[in-house]
């Protein structure tokens, strides 16, 4: 037994022994009838807080007004959620009345009927009062009751109906759907960063794809996204792009996510022709359709979305970096020796790899541009000494230059001769620098 589900179900043995009701609730349920392995474990009881308190020595309210606990238990936190109804919702996210009830209440007020289930791990048993169990053997998506009631409570509910559909694999209930796309516009109500947490999990393989389907058919994407949105009319030429359309490429590009992807490439691959629907021209004469500067266009399109959306700076910086250079990888093969080390050497090198990759196989052209690159890096992985620089700006202070333009200028030159195997050696390029120094103080000669 997982140690999560060990302590948790010690957890409701000991609220049921001090005579309170206490169930496991929510997803973990939900997984575990899916026979998935649950990431943690929820548990809703008719104990109240301070009987909570009184039962378990290490305990920290996380939302005493809605009967929120966690139970610490050595490194694991468990939350335990005492029964209760909500009411009177003022904006969308929380409500302004809260009462302590009964289960078939506190199932009655949550978002979905998969999300409704009770389960109680000491006799084995299931309660369902809101239709979830035959929700699951349907594979669908269904808000528990009224679906513009349950919206109208929480506007992110909208976009965790298309994750729970994407993630799962399930279908969304045509009311559910109606009411999704009835209700669309008031995401916007919703903060940038509640709406980012739940874009980060809808566009995770292998669902990322049906993610963004689901996002254009219930017409959440033009609220959140509406750069992407805008993909979905934008033409290609076939020559290059048989595959169709900008959203039909991109779409392709997710549903080849490898399983580990970094959090990071689903959105590199999301942005990095964010910017052909507006650089879209079409030549009169051959009919051939263009989208100039749309790699340095779409990195600073990329960087305004991912402000918008609340991103860190360090997750912001390498996918508008993999954005603005996504179109020199295929000239890879043509590079200067030093340019190609540069561009391995690169920190985010692995992230534009990846996108590189996922651009071929979502066009149906060939992977041999990757293929030379895969080998190129393996190769400089056995040549550890082209990775350090063999001088650096100290070394060259100690030589006696003064810190500054020509400084860093002489840095560079170095490095790029090391690059190029011109310089393997400190001592040659000490001896290098020496020299351009005397080239540098000895006066031209005039004839």
């Amino acid at each position: 037994m997982p140690p999560e589900r060990e302590v948790a179900l010690a957890i409701v043995r000991r609220l049921q022994a001090a005579g309170h009701e206490a169930y496991f609730v929510g997803g973990c349920v939900r997984d575990t009838l899916l026979g998935r392995a649950p990431g943690d474990y929820d548990i809703a009881t008719s104990a109240l807080p301070a009987a909570v308190e009184a039962l378990f020595p290490h305990t920290k309210p996380v939302g005493r007004k809605f009967g929120v606990m966690l139970v610490i238990e050595g490194p694991l936190q468990v939350q335990v959620a005492t029964f209760r109804a909500e009411s009177d919702y003022q904006d969308g996210r929380r409500p302004e009345q809260v009462s302590f009830g009964d289960p078939r209440a506190d199932a009655e007020r949550r978002d979905f009927t998969i999300n409704g289930l009770f389960f109680d791990p000491v006799a084995g048993t299931v309660r369902d009062w809101v239709g979830g169990e035959a929700d699951l053997q349907a594979r669908l998506i269904r808000t528990i009751g009224s679906a513009d009631e349950r919206f109208a409570e929480d506007h992110l509910r909208l976009l965790r109906a298309v994750r729970f559909a994407a993630r799962l694999g399930f279908a969304l209930e045509p009311e559910t759907f109606a009411s999704i796309r009835r209700n669309a516009p008031k995401i916007q109500g919703i903060s940038a960063e509640r709406i980012r947490d739940e874009l980060l999990k809808i566009f995770r393989p292998p669902h990322a794809a049906r993610g963004l389907d689901l996002l254009h058919e219930t017409g959440l994407l033009a609220e959140v996204l509406p750069e992407i949105a805008a993909m979905v009319t934008c033409e290609q030429s076939p020559e290059h792009h048989p595959e169709g359309t900008v959203f039909t490429h991109v779409r392709l590009m997710l549903a080849h996510l490898p399983a580990d992807a970094s959090d990071l490439l689903p959105w590199a691959a999301l942005m990095h022709d964010v910017a052909k629907p507006v650089t879209a021209t079409r030549d009169p004469e051959t009919g051939r359709i263009h989208f100039y500067e749309h790699d340095r266009i779409g990195a600073e399109m990329t960087e305004r979305i991912f402000q918008r959306l609340r991103f860190s700076t360090a997750q912001t910086e390498p996918v508008v970096a993999a954005v603005r250079n996504h179109m020199r990888f295929c000239a890879a093969p043509e590079m200067r020796k030093a340019t190609l080390r540069r561009l391995l050497l690169s920190d985010i090198f692995p992230l534009e790899l990846a996108l590189h990759r996922l651009d071929c196989l979502g066009s149906h052209h060939p992977l041999d541009v990757y293929d030379f690159l895969v080998r190129s890096a393996e190769e400089l992985a056995n040549q550890p000494q082209i990775r350090p620089p063999l001088l650096t700006g100290h070394d060259l202070l100690a030589l006696g230059l003064k810190s500054g333009p020509k400084l860093g200028s002489l840095l560079a030159e170095l490095r790029e001769k090391q690059l190029a195997d011109e310089l393997t050696t400190r001592d040659d390029a000490l001896a290098w620098v020496q020299r351009k120094l005397v080239e540098q103080q000895t006066p031209a000669q005039t004839s």
